[in-house]
């Protein structure tokens, strides 16, 4: 199987922690290193940090920090004398690897790491980036060859990280397709990965019109809008916006609780199940509360109970 950056020529060293540099922008140093530490002080440093001919740090920046901050003056390296690709390819396999990512960063270390991937190995199969609509003849055609591929980037580092093809796949349409002001939207927590999703089925350009009217809806209601962009526009997707009624907050968290409640209530007087454990007191009370303030919701809404 073909692994993201393969046989590459490696020397093993020691350096000098001030004559390596960290230049390299998927390096994560400056975290918490207290428990590496420790490590590092009980059983030694079990993995050497990678560098380059250049002693430009290419991967292991946490264990690197924790050597300086344990007074290291040296440090084992493994040096990596490939070109500058498959260099950058090690930087982001590390990541992905060994780092805990926001999803905007896994997306965006997934993606590059594919373009490289694809680069390096031109006959590996390629990740699709479409985002078409697929026929239940399509999507079963499509599952089949996922179990079938072994060498593309999704295949390899779904071996390497335990994250399912699909994740993989979805994490880079995200990158690749979504517009700068999309991603700058997830970046401020106002607009989400299901959001995303959908919006990508649009150009770059007509995302960030159709942005604005997606902000704050749920993804059945942004599904609709993107559907009417689609097939009239950002006029269409306008009026397709204007149509939905905002749900509050607090309706939404209510629903999936209530039927649950219900649930269990009509199975309770179904089958007429009594309890009269320790819990019993604080059900009847919450139960008690619950009346009353459906007896008020009704009374506000003029519906009779």
């Amino acid at each position: 199987m073909t692994t993201l950056a393969q046989a590459p020529t490696v020397n093993i060293s020691v350096r000098k922690l001030s004559d390596i540099t960290l230049n390299n922008e998927y390096l994560r140093s400056y975290t918490d290193v207290t428990t590496l530490k420790k490590s590092i002080e009980s059983v030694g440093l079990i993995h050497p940090v990678t560098i380059n001919a250049r002693n430009e740090l290419l991967a292991g920046a946490r264990r690197f920090q924790a050597a300086k901050e344990l007074g290291w003056d040296e440090i084992s390296v493994q040096v990596i004398d490939r070109d500058e690709l498959v260099q950058e390819l090690i930087s982001i396999d590390e990541n992905l690897v060994r780092m805990s990512l926001t999803g905007l960063e896994l997306e965006k270390y997934l993606n590059r790491g594919r373009e490289i991937y694809e680069a390096i190995h031109p006959t590996a199969n390629k990740v699709t980036l479409s985002t078409e609509t697929l026929s239940a003849e399509e999507k079963q055609q499509q599952k089949a060859d996922d179990e079938a591929d072994e060498d593309s980037f999704a295949a390899v580092t779904a071996e390497k990280t335990g994250l399912s093809k699909s994740v993989i796949k979805s994490a880079i349409r995200r990158d690749a397709l979504a517009s700068d002001a999309v991603k700058h939207a997830r970046s401020d927590g106002a607009l989400n990965a299901t959001q995303t999703n959908e919006i990508i089925r649009l150009a770059k350009e007509a995302q960030e019109k159709v942005l604005p009217l997606i902000e704050g809806k749920t993804a059945k209601e942004t599904r609709r809008i993107i559907a009417a962009a689609q097939e009239g526009g950002w006029e269409a997707a306008r009026e397709e916006s204007e149509k939905i009624v905002p749900l509050p907050r607090e309706y939404s968290q209510m629903l999936s609780p209530m039927k649950r409640v219900n649930r269990s209530i009509s199975r309770i007087l179904i089958e007429e199940l009594r309890y009269e454990g320790p819990e019993q007191r604080a059900i009847n009370n919450e139960l008690i509360t619950l009346k009353n303030n459906l007896l008020q919701y009704f009374e506000m809404m003029g519906i009779e109970s």
